[in-house]
């Protein structure tokens, strides 16, 4: 058999269509389960004590930099999961950071961070790079930056698949501290809904839930999109473009 005719064409359309349908899905369902809980997404931030509203940037700062050194030492300890593995253990985690309101919710915070760059890290794997690599671990951050799914974000929003950082120790904080802004009211959100009373474990297992698939469904978009832009050869910039046209179709079902 020669070259030719082992060469196999990348159908970029067809894996465009794939992580549109991947986007599109990432939130689904996520403020459908707060509603449930007696949560809204609009003015949940309220919800939260001033002291708390005001330290959240600084948390989940904080929050990002210690997952990204606890989600790498990990690697070598704890493989990676499956995704339904993932969305029970996050889900757990959400229930027990829920059941003490505020304090057991803010104590939460960062250990599900650590799990979610996890959860992205192996994401990166399966598409295969090696989150190792510098590189990748900035793309890991910046999967972050899509926020979560009680950010306003009708899928034109593909800015967290465009920016491009110089390969160092202080690139990786300046990304962490432009992203963390965006994190912050997510996760502040997020925060806010564990603090329902009495539901405060449903909350915190519901809004878990959604997160993990959610970060997950945009791992694989934004690993999907890196590994298509090698196998098509094509820039980044441009199947970033061409999916966003996707996500503004009507027709995409």
């Amino acid at each position: 058999m020669n070259d030719i005719t082992k060469f196999h064409p990348v159908d970029v359309d067809k894996e465009l269509d794939a992580l549109a349908h991947r986007y599109k899905r990432a939130g689904g369902g996520a403020i459908e389960l707060l509603n449930l809980v007696g949560g809204r997404a609009e003015g949940l931030l309220e919800r939260l004590p001033a002291p708390a509203r005001s330290g959240l940037q600084d948390a989940t700062r904080s929050a990002l930099e210690q997952a990204m050194k606890l989600a790498h030492s990990s690697r070598d300890m704890v493989p990676d999961q499956k995704s339904w593995l993932n969305t029970a253990v996050g889900t757990a985690m959400g229930a027990v950071g829920g059941v003490g309101g505020l304090p057991t919710a803010l104590a939460e915070l960062p250990v599900t961070t650590t799990l979610l760059l996890r959860i992205i890290q192996g994401v990166a794997v399966e598409h295969g790079f090696d989150p190792t690599e510098q590189n990748v671990q900035f793309d890991c951050i910046e999967v972050f930056a899509s926020a979560g799914p009680l950010s306003k974000d009708d899928g034109a929003d593909l800015g967290f698949l465009s920016a491009r950082v110089t390969l160092s120790g202080a690139a990786l904080q300046g990304i962490i501290a432009r992203v963390a802004p965006r994190l912050a009211t997510a996760m502040g959100q997020k925060l806010a809904a564990q603090t329902v009373p009495v539901l405060g474990a449903v909350a915190g297992a519901a809004t878990n839930y959604a997160y993990t698939n959610y970060y997950q469904e945009m791992a694989h978009v934004h690993f999907g999109l890196r590994k298509l832009a090698i196998d098509a050869d094509i820039p980044v910039e441009d199947l970033a473009a061409r999916l966003q046209s996707r996500m503004q179709s009507r027709d995409l079902t």
